[in-house]
């Protein structure tokens, strides 16, 4: 009996380490390289603070950025709104086990941070190059997710939402490339 305790203990102590990882692997990128779907809380706080981050970005656009950047900044507020909206509802409505974070992380925070202090010549240089980066991250994100996600609905819900992040990929690449 002991031995029975002892073993489901070591059990425990291996596989404690194996979620953090997941977490931690969602957290440095190495998921992505690997292309390891994240877990659905990873999945859900990810997708959750992209769009917190392109709203608030987008809205610093609005006010300092060029004719093309506002028109991208404009379609960024309305979509990312309405995919804030449908995440909070898969998980309001408990179909989707997870929690929605309140604000920023840090991270997130220094690239707004970043954009609100760049001077007007500047911020085309700061803008255009964050966003490639942003929605090469938020595509990958939802392409393993709707790939190989333990949820089925919102696998699904990001299967769904997957060629309006693409778009928008393509769209942010385009307006790095004009600034060339």
């Amino acid at each position: 009996m002991n031995r029975l305790a002892m073993s489901a203990a070591l059990a425990a102590l291996l596989i404690s380490p194996a979620v953090m990882a997941q977490s931690m692997g969602e957290k440095t990128g190495v998921n992505s390289v690997l292309g390891i779907a994240p877990t659905t809380a990873d999945f859900v706080k990810e997708a959750a603070s992209s769009d917190m981050l392109e709203i608030e970005a987008a809205k610093i656009a609005e006010e300092k950025g060029n004719a093309e950047e506002k028109k991208f900044a404009a379609q960024m507020i309305t979509d990312h709104t309405k995919t804030s909206s449908d995440l909070k509802q898969l998980v309001s409505s408990g179909d989707v086990k997870a929690d929605i974070p309140a604000s920023l992380d840090a991270a997130s925070q220094k690239k707004l941070d970043k954009l609100r202090d760049a001077k007007p010549a500047d911020f085309t240089g700061e803008y255009d190059p964050m966003q490639v980066s942003a929605h090469e991250d938020a595509v990958s994100l939802f392409e393993r997710y709707a790939k190989s996600g333990d949820s089925l609905k919102l696998k699904d819900w990001a299967g769904k939402t997957l060629p309006a992040l693409q778009h928008h990929l393509d769209m942010a690449k385009a307006m790095n490339k004009s600034r060339d």
